[in-house]
């Protein structure tokens, strides 16, 4: 059992949230959290890498000059990958390098990140968040107040919350996203997790995103 100290929009102190991080995830498997990071890695790799072989590149496949009697190395077309201005001899071609894990293990990886997140004491837990309009500096100064100025955020909502998606778009090192959306490679690249109380809630129910 977990007890997390729940901070206002101040960064006081207001209260605690006891969380059994067994109920998030029984364990923590290394193996899969990585197999998870890589599949979401690779699903966002464009693969519009293209380099021309010897077939491709312009120029004439005549002979440069007859085989035997000039003295120099024997030589066929200037298209060779051997000379500049020629082709790639193993050339990479564009392709699709997406793929995806079943979706149970996404979700159990999404859980284990999370728990990890806690276990390590990476989790910090604010009452509620919210703006009237989207403004920038009040997130700004929400994220100074609790310590989290210059640390690289993932700020967790129990909803889609455009007001605050957009209030922290613009901050570098932040991203925002509802707790439905969130996956393993969302939770563990930033340094931190800011989480509502309410967000806090929807985690134990354990809905996450299975897609790309």
């Amino acid at each position: 059992m977990a007890t997390l100290p729940v901070y206002d929009a101040s960064g006081s102190e207001v209260g605690t949230y006891e969380i059994d991080t067994t109920q998030i995830a029984d364990r923590v498997n290394k193996q899969l959290l990585h197999d998870a990071v890589v599949m979401y890695q690779a699903n966002q790799r464009q693969g519009s890498h293209c380099a021309k072989t010897r077939g491709e590149v312009s120029g004439s496949t005549k002979k440069m000059y007859r085989q035997k009697g000039t003295g120099n190395a024997r030589a066929g077309s200037k298209r060779t990958n051997v000379r500049r201005g020629g082709g790639v001899a193993r050339t990479i071609k564009p392709r699709d390098y997406s793929y995806r894990l079943n979706r149970k293990a996404i979700q159990l990886a999404t859980r284990m990140a999370i728990r990890s997140k806690i276990d390590d004491g990476e989790v910090v837990v604010v009452d509620q968040l919210s703006f009237e309009e989207p403004k920038t500096s009040r997130m700004a100064g929400v994220l100074k107040s609790l310590g989290l100025n210059g640390v690289t955020t993932l700020v967790a909502t129990a909803g889609l919350d455009g007001v605050v998606y957009k209030s922290g778009r613009n901050i570098s090192g932040v991203s925002v996203q509802p707790v439905r959306e969130l996956n393993a490679l969302t939770v563990l690249k930033p340094k931190r997790v800011l989480v509502t109380r309410d967000a806090l809630d929807r985690i134990k129910e354990g809905t996450f995103a299975t897609a790309e």
